[in-house]
């Protein structure tokens, strides 16, 4: 008789979730990474690929900085946006302020930006370069702050 009591409390409640207008949208926007691949999608709201494009992500070693530079695997959110005219405060070593249009920060130090040095490989020190038309779009479409970005696993 208990369950039976859970189960109608159950399906009373899940009716009246779907009455209210509960929906998938509770489901926010992803941007996904993939370094093997190289390439990213765009999520929406509601589960469906919107976009889909070429991307560049860290490289397995920087000559600079003599280290890894791979863009850390992980769950993130966007922190901050930048414009068209967004440029590194660290990069390239010594001569700082490689652009970086349309930047979008996911922690303190990687981003998702648009460059036009685009390479059939990971060659960053830990962003993730996608085209600058692809960055634009990103940033005034698609990208929020709060916006949920995965990376994946080299």
């Amino acid at each position: 008789m208990e369950w039976s009591n859970t189960r109608f409390k159950f399906i009373l409640g899940f009716s009246l979730l779907l009455s209210i207008g509960f929906s998938s949208s509770a489901i926010a926007n992803t941007f996904i990474y993939n370094p093997k691949t190289l390439t990213w999608k765009a999520i929406n709201d509601s589960g469906k690929v919107v976009r889909t494009g070429k991307g560049s992500g860290g490289s397995h070693y920087c000559k600079d900085i003599r280290r890894g530079c791979k863009t850390p695997a992980g769950v993130y959110s966007i922190l901050s946006k930048g414009g068209a005219g967004c440029r590194s405060t660290r990069y390239p070593v010594g001569r700082g302020g490689a652009p970086m249009p349309y930047c979008m920060f996911f922690s303190k130090y990687y981003a998702i930006h648009g460059s036009y040095e685009l390479p059939n490989y990971n060659a960053s020190h830990g962003c993730v370069r996608v085209k600058p038309s692809e960055a634009s779009w990103l940033s005034k479409n698609f990208i929020k702050i709060g916006t949920k970005v995965i990376i994946q696993p080299y």
